[in-house]
């Protein structure tokens, strides 16, 4: 909600304690949830989807980089085999082909950045294993005299 999140740990008559992940308690008003959008992101289940963008070189094979994406997923603990890992090509960067990493997990739901963090760590493993370049940001410059 507004960019807080965290886990509800005490609802009261007129207020409701959400505690983050930096163990933080935040005490909001109750009408905050009636005026303002709360997501919930296991309300119905405990396996939420993250989304985890990687941008490669353009000589790269994509059907390798697909390939090597899929087994970082695999290699993550966390990350769940049903549903199963997806590789998206969501566009032509300036210098980059960029794509997505779509993995689902039903243990660090309450935890995305540790997520993210331990795939991104798989998916550079994985990287230099098949010799996978994520490229740095290039410009070409013209000089006229």
């Amino acid at each position: 909600m507004d960019g807080v999140h965290g886990s509800v740990v005490e609802i009261r008559a007129r207020s409701t304690t959400v505690r983050t992940n930096d163990n933080i308690d935040i005490i909001v008003p109750n009408s905050s949830f009636i005026t303002t959008n709360v997501v919930n992101l296991n309300h119905n289940d405990d396996i939420v989807r993250f989304k985890i963008p990687v941008g490669v070189h353009y000589d790269s094979d994509m059907d390798v980089v697909e390939k090597a994406l899929l087994e970082a997923a695999a290699n993550c603990e966390n990350v769940v085999k049903d549903p199963a890992p997806g590789v998206r090509l969501m566009g032509f960067g300036d210098s980059s082909v960029d794509l997505e990493l779509r993995v689902w997990t039903n243990s660090l739901y309450h935890r995305p950045n540790l997520l993210r963090s331990q795939v991104n760590k798989e998916i550079w493993r994985s990287f230099k294993k098949y010799g996978i370049q994520i490229p740095y940001p290039q410009r070409d410059v013209h000089l006229i005299q």
